[in-house]
Formats: structure tokens, C-alpha cells, sequence
């Protein structure tokens, strides 16, 4: 069994920035794609970023430029920079690992943009 556990969330102003970590333990032979969705009240959850093991990446247009997405695989952690925050981000953020043969997903953790 694999365990995911989020952390770096909080209350932010606008303009401001967050890290958000996800640290995977349990039966870890390798991790494949760790993604960061997220889901606002009323709204369907939606990727925000993934990273393969590879190190291809790929990001919602909202958060282009913005947000960066990075992978330590020794630490078998995935982290998400957050920059310039606005209040649209606002959202329970969701670490998401595929760990063959099947994936995980993290307790959320809440981030809140104040404008």
C-alpha cells in the first residue's frame, strides 16, 4: 500500500506564493507521472500539472507561466511552485501518483487566495 501526504497549503494574498509538497511511503518500486489537480467549491477537480518520469511536463493554460511542477525521485516526493497567486486558484490541491500497477491520491490540502 502507498500513502501520499500534502503539505504547503494556506492562506495567501494575491500575488503571493505557496509550495506545495507530496511525499509518497509504503510499496514504492518506482513512480511514473505525480500530477497536481485541484477542485473549487462547485466544480469539477481539474489537472493543474504533471510531470512524467521522464521529466516531461505539461500545465492547465490558466497556470502556465505560474505554476512549476518538479519531481524528487530519491525523496519520492513531487512539489508544486505557486507564483503570483490570484483568487481564481482558490481550491482543495490534490497530489496524484501512478505507482504501477495502479495510482494514489493525497488527503488535499486547501489553498486560499485572498484578493
Amino acid at each position: 500500500q502507498v500513502q501520499l501526504v500534502e503539505s504547503g497549503g494556506g492562506l495567501v494574498q494575491a500575488g503571493g506564493s505557496l509550495r506545495l509538497s507530496c511525499v509518497a511511503s509504503g510499496s514504492i518500486f518506482s513512480i511514473n507521472a505525480v500530477g497536481w489537480y485541484r477542485q473549487a467549491p462547485g466544480k469539477q477537480r481539474e489537472l493543474v500539472a504533471r510531470i512524467t518520469s521522464g521529466g516531461t511536463t505539461n500545465y492547465a493554460d490558466s497556470v502556465k507561466g505560474r505554476f512549476t511542477i518538479s519531481r524528487d525521485n530519491a525523496k519520492n516526493t513531487g512539489y508544486l511552485q505557486m507564483n503570483s497567486l490570484k483568487p481564481e486558484d482558490t481550491a482543495v490541491y490534490y497530489c496524484n501518483m501512478v505507482v504501477p500497477p495502479t495510482f494514489y491520491w493525497g488527503q488535499g490540502t486547501q489553498v486560499t487566495v485572498s484578493s
